[in-house]
């Protein structure tokens, strides 16, 4: 080969490489198309196995229409990144549902038609500051009845639920009929009519549930109940016959759904008082599912009711007296909820009475997850002291010593389960759950009542509602929930996109920890120096002023040193906190901006080690 075309050799293997990459890139898109690898810590961009199931169930074509302002948002950088993890969310979901699912993201801008068709679905704006703008960022499902589901604004405080409520809306869209709720109950909670004549609309929780669900009510002690009841919801059961218990035993090893409300006492019930005889005022007030419960493995207590000291609400039994804490009227806040179980995590307070309390003994099969429980200031008692203490709450008070452990109050049992009538046979029988079950049990009754959550009042012959507690979002959630099916139910919470800087924090905390052991030993002996100022400055028998030895006068300039020594160290050690973030700010630069780089240099490294040693065997 002369020496000129040698010259171009470099040139042709540029060229052969650059067409090699662009034939790379394009047999790439067209064999890998739709592969997807999550290497994020969390799994951040990979739907849960129950997503990809409801996925799987849709027959019909569903587009959705994610309307987001971005323009309006320009200034908002940490609104722009959830923004784009929801956009890449349903391009997720849209790209494994096989072409059902489509989506189209519409930026309503101010006075156009997009901006319209978002007010007409009903979605949030959201002013921004004094400039007038609105940001649009909701969600709008369709399917091919016309049929239409929304999300009026999609909040950021909300990302962990993000996935479900979108696999919730797709599930929606995907059925024709409502979820159907069969309620058996022991209290009066829907609408009923008066020896008078007079009409009782019922509890507003009834009211909602028969709104937003087909509620089927079961009179008396039913013994079957059909397959397309999705929820079975037992209020308050006493003294259930055998045979309904075997039927919401069968119920629940089919697949079918329960949610139970017991109560130790529940004040809701006075089906057995008689205002003329005092002493029916003692009549029990309990409710429990014993054979079931036992079976199951889940523990109940009827004959106790949980005090919380930190939960205590004001009552006032006397209209003339002053409020009261009282021990067994409780108004959970938020620390007490399940922050991770959608049924609980979006309240903000929920109210109880009397409420019992829940386990799960060591041979059941389930898994119990509280949804509710009592501050570590709890403990136990008996039904009849808490009666007992109706016009004097405060006497709870006397010999209440709280155990240090919380109480479950509401839980969600999952998992699977042989029948608790093990002896029955028939060709229908079940010896156990078909699926893993899903069981909500609330050791509380009065939860429902209205006047632990709601003010009803009448404007116009309609009714206003105005809740002051959470308890009506509570029992929605629950029934909502657990009318979907398995696969949504099992949608888990997504992790965050945040990742907090944990080692930025370690550091910090550890270097608090020596700042305040320093600070408190100054303070020590600062508190030293003066009690011996003091001593040393005391007034002598005649009122006047002691002189200080030339000894007294050296230790006042020690401490004083010592003082300053201190406060020197105080800064050192703020100093070197600071000068431990810094430094590892900087190794984490360092890794990210010369980490690939040298990646690639070791890797062409490697290369042309590897083939000079094969053109040096071949010259041997």
């Amino acid at each position: 080969m002369t020496r000129p075309n040698r010259r171009y050799i470099p040139l042709l293997a540029l060229a052969l490489l650059a067409l090699g990459f662009v034939a790379l890139v394009a047999l790439s898109s067209v064999l890998l198309r739709g592969a997807r690898v999550d290497l994020t810590q969390k799994q951040l961009y990979t739907l849960s196995q129950g997503t990809r199931s409801v996925l799987a169930r849709v027959d019909e074509p569903i587009r959705l229409k994610l309307y987001y302002s971005e323009h309006a948002t320009r200034d908002l950088q940490q609104f722009r990144v959830f923004a784009t993890r929801v956009r890449e969310l349903l391009e997720e979901i849209a790209a494994r549902s096989d072409g059902k699912v489509t989506l189209e993201v519409i930026d309503p801008e101010p006075f156009s038609e997009a901006e319209d068709q978002a007010a007409a679905h009903g979605l949030q704006a959201v002013p921004l500051g004094s400039t007038g703008e609105k940001l649009y960022f909701g969600l709008v499902g369709v399917n091919s009845t016309d049929g239409e589901t929304v999300m009026r604004f999609i909040q950021p405080d909300k990302e962990a639920f993000l996935e479900y409520d979108v696999a919730k809306l797709v599930s929606t869209l995907s059925v024709d009929s409502l979820p159907v709720v069969g309620l058996v109950s022991g209290l009066p909670t829907g609408p009923s009519t008066d020896p008078t004549g007079r009409t009782t609309p019922g509890w507003v929780v009834d009211r909602q549930v028969s709104e937003l669900f087909e509620l089927r009510r079961f009179q008396g002690n039913p013994t079957s109940f059909a397959d397309d009841v999705d929820l079975l919801w037992l209020v308050h059961p006493r003294g259930l016959p055998d045979d309904t218990l075997y039927a919401i035993d069968q119920f629940v090893l089919r697949g079918g759904r329960l949610l139970v409300f017991v109560d130790p006492d529940s004040e809701a019930d006075q089906s057995g008082v008689d205002p003329l005889d005092p002493l029916s005022l003692a009549i029990p007030r309990s409710s429990d599912l014993p054979a079931l419960f036992a079976a199951w493995g889940i523990l109940y207590d009827a004959t106790r009711v949980v005090l919380d000291d930190k939960h205590a609400l004001q009552v006032q039994p006397d209209p003339n007296g002053l409020p009261v804490r009282h021990l067994a009227v409780l108004g959970l806040a938020k620390d007490a909820l399940n922050q991770d179980d959608v049924v609980s995590a979006e309240l903000q307070s929920l109210n109880l009475s009397s409420v019992g309390t829940l386990g799960l003994s060591r041979e059941s099969t389930l898994a119990m997850s509280a949804l509710a429980q009592s501050s570590s200031a709890s403990s136990l008692a008996l039904v009849s002291d808490v009666r007992d203490a109706v016009a004097d709450p405060g006497s709870l008070r006397t010999g209440f010593k709280p155990g240090g452990e919380p109480f479950v109050l509401a839980a969600r049992f999952t998992g699977p389960l042989e029948s608790a009538f093990p002896d029955r046979s028939g060709d229908t029988h079940l010896a156990a759950s078909v699926e893993p079950v899903n069981i909500v049990v609330v050791a509380d009754t009065d939860v429902l009542t209205d006047r632990l959550w709601v003010q009803v009042n009448d404007f116009l012959g309609q009714p206003v509602y105005n809740a002051f507690a959470g308890n009506g979002d509570f029992v929605y959630n629950a029934v909502d929930n657990l009318v979907g099916n398995s696969d949504l139910i099992s949608v888990r919470t997504r992790a965050t996109a945040a990742r907090p800087f944990k080692r930025v924090a370690s550091l910090r905390r550890a270097a608090e920890e020596r700042y305040r052991s320093t600070e408190q030993k100054l303070q020590g002996q600062l508190d030293d120096l003066e009690k011996q100022l003091a001593a040393l400055q005391k007034p002598g028998a005649n009122g006047q002023a002691q002189a200080l030895s030339p000894q007294q006068q050296a230790e006042i300039v020690r401490f004083q040193d010592e003082k300053l020594r201190m406060r020197k160290e105080l800064r050192e050690v703020q100093h070197r906190l600071n000068a431990d973030i810094d430094a590892l700010g900087a190794r984490l630069k360092l890794i990210n901006i010369l980490g690939m780089p040298l990646l690639v240099v070791l890797v062409a490294l490697l290369v042309a080690w590897r083939r000079w040693q094969r053109r040096r065997a071949a010259v041997a």
